[in-house]
């Protein structure tokens, strides 16, 4: 596509802004540019979006996001050349795709400040980037213990593309179902496992959940952008449940049992809080790479009354498991090089 073209298309002012981004000169302080979706995708972008809604109507700073005309470095470039044209000082990039485009905007423009999350630069030394990365081998771990814990034996785990993030919750998932088996003396659980190689429904994705939901899954681990929808269609007909991922899913569907989560709005908070108040630029954080976890406060599974969707297994003993991960007894390895190893799960690996 041609730059001038992909330009045109960039998806500006959308209808999303909050009316506090429409103040004044119509320029936009705090942006946030999508991946491959948008703010309301229940899922990564709208929980980061959020987090610069929060934090910009706080403070009384405008703000706005961008949608990439297409899924592309270019387009991703694009769209946060068309947020600076805009007067955007602080860009918020949420997601793997942006670490070479990131890299290419933050050269071109020293004095604007990115912030990325799930991701880093391709290039290492940027000091007007800061880089969050998560610990999605425990907020995994939590969520395949407690459904073991809460009696589910077939399992299946949904994976979009096998980037590190996606591998880490599903390694996790599996190292947490094993040792809820283990604990509870059982032999027989089993754990369906397949990367279906995007993060959009589709209905080849519908397919195969209805078929291991005829096999016996009983719930659905389903971990990458919008394809909780493929696995919530085929847990409509078949009558089984999903495991939701990033964001607490629970309003999404009452099928959703628990959910993986990253608190990507309070990351965005936290991080937005420090820029500002080191005068809008990164400063000691410049260039370097968060890696936040259960420690943080920014892993685990919701437990409100409305979230909390288990029939045994209680929010007291997710408390109890919560602290000896913090505290080290139980350990979580975070490889995604190699499968986890497993004593008393069956994991199924599939093509």
């Amino acid at each position: 596509m041609k730059k001038g073209l992909a330009l045109l298309l960039v998806l500006v002012l959308t209808l999303g802004m909050s009316s506090l981004a429409l103040a004044g000169d119509n320029t936009y302080e705090i942006a946030l540019v999508t991946d491959v979706g948008n703010i309301d995708d229940q899922s990564f972008n709208q929980s980061s979006w959020e987090g610069c809604v929060a934090y910009a109507e706080a403070n009384g700073i405008t703000h706005a996001y961008y949608r990439p005309s297409e899924d592309s470095d270019a387009a991703r470039e694009e769209a946060m050349k068309a947020a600076i044209e805009k007067g955007a000082k602080v860009i918020v990039l949420p997601g793997y795709l942006f670490a070479a485009s990131a890299s290419a905007i933050a050269k071109q423009y020293p004095d604007v400040q990115l912030l990325l999350l799930d991701t880093a630069p391709s290039e290492e030394g940027l000091t007007n980037t800061y880089s969050i990365l998560y610990q999605e081998e425990q907020s995994g771990f939590f969520a395949g213990y407690a459904a073991v814990k809460d009696g589910y034996k077939k399992l299946g785990f949904l994976g979009g593309m096998a980037v590190p993030a996606v591998v880490r919750y599903g390694y996790g998932f599996v190292q947490g179902a094993d040792l809820a088996a283990k604990e509870m003396g059982l032999t027989d659980v089993e754990i369906k496992y397949w990367y279906c190689g995007g993060f959009g429904p589709t209905d080849d994705i519908k397919t195969k959940m209805s078929g291991w939901a005829t096999e016996g899954t009983e719930v659905v681990f389903a971990c990458g952008g919008g394809i909780y929808l493929s696995a919530l269609a085929a847990a409509d007909e078949a009558d089984t449940k999903v495991i939701g991922v990033d964001v607490d899913q629970y309003y999404v569907s009452e099928r959703i049992i628990t959910s993986a989560m990253k608190e990507l709005k309070n990351s965005v908070v936290l991080a937005l809080t420090a820029l500002y108040e080191n005068n809008g630029t990164w400063g000691e954080l410049g260039g370097t790479v968060a890696n936040l976890g259960a420690a943080d406060k920014c892993v685990g599974l919701p437990t409100a009354e409305t979230s909390w969707r288990m029939n045994t297994f209680t929010v007291e003993e997710y408390n109890a498991l919560f602290d000896k991960v913090l505290s080290g007894e139980i350990e979580i390895s975070n490889a995604t090089d190699v499968a986890p190893a497993a004593t008393n799960v069956t994991v199924d690996y599939q093509e």
